[in-house]
């Protein structure tokens, strides 16, 4: 039986992340079957009656759920603006190393994102927020290639597909680490997605 928070008045953007937690965490323990309006309910300490307040449908409530998951992800990745190097070479290699590091590698977060993503091809909420989040992610990976190759001298016109192509390898590596997070040393996974890149934009990024 799922733990009831105690109840607490709260302002409502609390209230509303409060309730999207909840839902992260059924859907983490049990799958999206596990989220329903009940246990969220229960998990977040408040009525059932309450979660209509914030959200329409319970299909509204999972979908920002996985907005969510998926903005922070992003975020992770780019690290704090102040920490990323103004060379766009450089910053690109740490934004590419942060997408394949902890805590982008939460192996909570890759399990959340393989049960979210059971419910993108029959909700359209779901494949709005994929939409929206993939593009998020791949147009910033995008406009930092063009950045790093426009500082090389170099064409910038395949700028997306080479994205594209990033962003599936990048993917690949981030499941292999949140599945089978003892499998890779530390710092491995990061060499091998700024080697990658490397061959893939024929640049030489720095391991930074």
């Amino acid at each position: 039986m799922s733990a009831r928070r105690p109840f607490q008045r709260v302002g409502e953007e609390t209230r509303r992340s409060a309730l999207i937690e909840a839902t992260l965490d059924l859907i983490a323990e049990g799958g999206p079957q596990a989220a329903t309006v009940r246990a969220i309910a229960t998990r977040a300490g408040v009525t059932p009656g309450l979660i209509r307040h914030y959200f329409a449908t319970k299909e509204e409530l999972v979908a920002a759920a996985h907005e969510t998951l998926m903005t922070g992800l992003t975020e992770a990745s780019m690290g704090s603006a102040d920490a990323l190097p103004d060379d766009p070479v450089a910053r690109l290699s740490v934004f590419i190393g942060n997408a394949v590091s902890p805590p982008v590698t939460d192996p909570r977060a890759v399990a959340l994102w393989a049960a979210s993503m059971q419910l993108v091809p029959r909700d359209a909420a779901m494949r709005a927020v994929h939409l929206s989040t993939y593009l998020g992610f791949r147009d910033r990976l995008e406009a930092m290639i063009a950045d790093a190759l426009r500082s090389a001298g170099r064409d910038t016109d395949e700028s997306r597909s080479l994205a594209i192509a990033g962003n599936a390898l990048l993917d690949g590596l981030w499941v292999e680490a949140g599945a089978l997070p003892d499998q890779f040393a530390p710092g491995e996974l990061r060499s091998i997605a700024i080697k990658a890149f490397s061959r893939l934009l024929s640049l030489d990024l720095p391991e930074v």
